[in-house]
This record gives structure tokens, C-alpha cells and sequence, in this order.
């Protein structure tokens, strides 16, 4: 991505493909950041077993990460179809895979439902593994497998929305209209013609029509399609034809990349530091729900709805669904402290002998914990 004309912003010119082999098939950046994410949370996982800090033994880390890239694969994608487009349940066309639900080539995966689907693989790992003599080992309190997720999965959620800044989708609002001068940390997406092609002025899709029209083939129908092989044309170094298409093109928020560092990097810092010693089971895991919330509200608005969903009066969906996370944190945290939930996890001190499952703190250390350190 390079910077265009002064006070102008940044025009978004990366491609979607590490490799593009064929029309659209290629190697997306998408599916490699899916990739890279599975890849740190199972090294992330043998660490936290390695260290004691985890009760999913260290030998099984392998499977319980095939339940928990399951979770995240169809929550996220079954996420999105229930609470972003039901009509994909009923989608069908001629063309493989058919099924408008199993279409993840389009996009669409809700991180709200990868929760949900985290949360439904954690409760399966709490069962525990059987071992050569048909024996369940690893059994652990549901709680302590979700708080043990909630340690990894926010470098998934700031990996996937990087993809989301180098796809050039769920955009931002706009800062500057076409041809004006935007702040430097602005982004001008050519996404958008395609993407938000509702919220263009007159003026501004007639001139981007003008230049499409140029670049049309004989049996072409639409002006769009000459638009996409625009857009492939600057995304492959076409600084000329850039230099027409970028006085054309809106500056909005970088919202991708402010999610990337409120969802992922800054809830990982937070949850590694609470969970930096052991911990009531729900502690870790409520405070990932409460920080990612915190987080995801007031981004909303700043970034757009999704383009053709109906949302919930003042608040988009993903408001609605983050208060909801919020509410759930609170009160696994209100609950847990009238409980008597095992205190589990620790990682700062390594390769403990003594049981993950510590004993009961008496009056005196829960005292001087709560006056002293106590997250909770």
C-alpha cells in the first residue's frame, strides 16, 4: 500500500491473493491469517501446559485444538447465518458447494458466533480424553477450558481482522469525500464502488462508471465488470490508472485495524496479566467477554453495518451482540464470587508440582488479595 497525494490519505491498493493462480482461485490472505491463527494458539497452548497452567494435558493439546478449529470454523460461519443473513439457509444454486451456507468463498463469519463456538468445543475438552485403557483423562471444569481459549484467541480475532483491512471490506465511515483532503491515517478503499455502491453520490458513481467503461470488454454487459479488472490492474502496481481512480474514491476510517488493536492485541494483554497468576475458574475468560465488548461498542461507530442488514434501532447487531457478551461476563464474575469455584491456571510460575486445582485461600489471603490485587 503506498501513500497517494499529500493530506490525502492512503489509497488501499493491496490484493486479496498472496497468490492468485486462476480468475479466483489463489491463496488468500484470509485463509492464511485462519492458518496462522490455529498455528499460534496450539503453540500457545503446549506453552500454558508446559508451564502448568493449563489442565488440557500436554499430549492432547493436538486434539483438543481440532474441536476448538471446528468451533471457531462453524460457529463463526453458522454465527453469521443465524444472526447476520438467515437466507442462506434456504440458498441454493447449480454451482458447487450448492449450498449458499457452505459459500465461505464470499465471506461471512461472525466473530459472535466463533464465541459460541469456542465456548460449545471447551465444554466437549472438560470431558476429558480417553487414554490406551479406555480411561477419561483431563477432566476439568468447563470454565477453566474457556479461560485457558480465552488466552489465544485474541490473536485469532486480531489476525482475522487484518485480513479484513487487506480484503478491503467492512469499511469504515467516511472522513472525506471524494477529492478532498483527508487525515493521514485515512484510507481510501476501491472497494467501496462494489462494496457500498448504495452510499455513492450521483457524481461520483457517473465518474467512476466513466472510467469503468474504458476498461469493458465487447461482451460486457455492466460497467462494474470493467471496475474489477480496474481494480485487479492498480492492485498488480498500475500506478497510472491509480492516479485517475484515487480523486474518485472516499477516505473513511481504518476501523479493520483500530478492531485489529481494541479486539486482539489489547484483550491479549489483559487477559495474559489477569491470568498471570491462578485464578477463580471464569475470571480469565469473563474478563476477555467484558474487554472485547467494551471494545467492540463504541467501534461501531465508526465502522459500518454490514451493507443490506437490518439492524436493531440505535444499535447495530454487533452492538447488540457485544452488550450481550458484556451482560455474560458480568455475571459469571457476580456468580463466581458467591460460588466455590475451584482457582485454577498461573502461568507466570513454571512447572508448579503442586495440583492445578488449589485449595481453598483462607480469610486472611482472600483479604489481602482483594485489597492488594484482585482483578475481579
Amino acid at each position: 500500500m503506498n501513500s497517494g497525494h499529500l493530506n490525502s490519505g492512503w489509497f488501499h491498493d493491496w490484493s486479496p491473493y498472496l497468490w492468485r493462480i486462476s480468475g479466483d482461485f489463489g491463496i488468500r490472505w484470509y485463509g492464511l491469517s485462519y492458518i496462522l491463527a490455529f498455528i499460534l494458539a496450539y503453540l500457545l497452548l503446549r506453552v500454558l501446559a508446559q508451564r502448568g497452567a493449563t489442565a488440557i494435558p500436554k499430549d492432547r493439546i493436538s486434539d483438543a485444538m481440532m474441536f476448538l478449529v471446528g468451533g471457531v470454523i462453524v460457529g463463526g460461519r453458522m454465527g453469521y447465518v443465524l444472526l447476520y443473513d438467515p437466507s442462506l439457509l434456504i440458498e441454493f444454486t447449480s454451482a458447487i458447494p450448492f449450498w449458499g451456507v457452505l459459500q465461505l468463498s464470499n465471506g461471512g463469519m461472525s466473530s459472535h458466533g466463533g464465541f459460541l463456538g469456542v465456548i460449545l468445543a471447551s465444554w466437549w475438552i472438560s470431558k476429558g480424553f480417553k487414554d490406551q485403557n479406555g480411561q477419561q483423562t483431563g477432566q476439568c471444569p468447563a470454565l477453566h477450558v474457556m479461560d485457558t481459549c480465552a488466552l489465544v484467541a485474541p490473536l485469532g480475532l486480531m489476525l482475522g481482522r487484518i485480513a479484513n483491512f487487506i480484503n478491503g471490506e467492512l469499511l469504515g465511515k467516511v472522513i472525506a469525500q471524494p477529492g478532498q483532503p483527508a487525515p493521514w491515517y485515512a484510507i481510501r478503499y476501491p472497494q467501496e464502488i462494489l462494496e457500498r455502491q448504495q452510499d455513492l453520490s450521483e457524481e461520483q458513481l457517473s465518474a467512476v462508471a466513466e472510467l469503468s467503461s474504458q476498461y469493458m470488454l465487447p461482451n460486457d454487459q455492466y460497467w462494474e465488470e470493467g471496475y474489477m479488472r480496474i481494480m485487479d490492474l492498480v492492485q498488480k502496481g498500475d500506478e497510472q490508472l491509480k492516479a485517475q481512480l484515487e480523486p474518485l474514491i472516499s477516505a473513511r476510517y481504518p476501523t479493520q485495524l483500530m478492531q485489529a488493536f481494541f479486539d486482539g492485541l489489547l484483550v491479549f494483554v489483559v487477559v495474559w496479566f489477569i491470568a498471570r497468576k491462578p485464578r477463580r475458574v471464569g475470571v480469565v475468560g469473563s474478563w476477555m467477554l467484558i474487554i472485547y465488548a467494551l471494545g467492540r461498542i463504541p467501534m461501531d461507530y465508526f465502522r459500518l453495518p454490514d451493507s443490506g442488514i437490518s439492524q436493531f434501532g440505535g444499535l447495530t447487531r454487533g452492538q447488540a451482540y457485544s452488550i450481550a457478551m458484556l451482560l455474560v461476563g458480568v455475571i459469571v464474575l457476580l456468580v463466581g464470587s458467591r460460588k466455590n469455584w475451584p482457582t485454577m491456571g498461573g502461568w507466570l510460575r513454571p512447572n508448579r508440582d503442586e495440583s492445578l486445582l488449589a485449595s481453598e485461600p483462607s480469610d486472611a489471603e482472600r483479604r489481602t488479595e482483594s485489597d492488594h490485587d484482585n482483578p475481579e
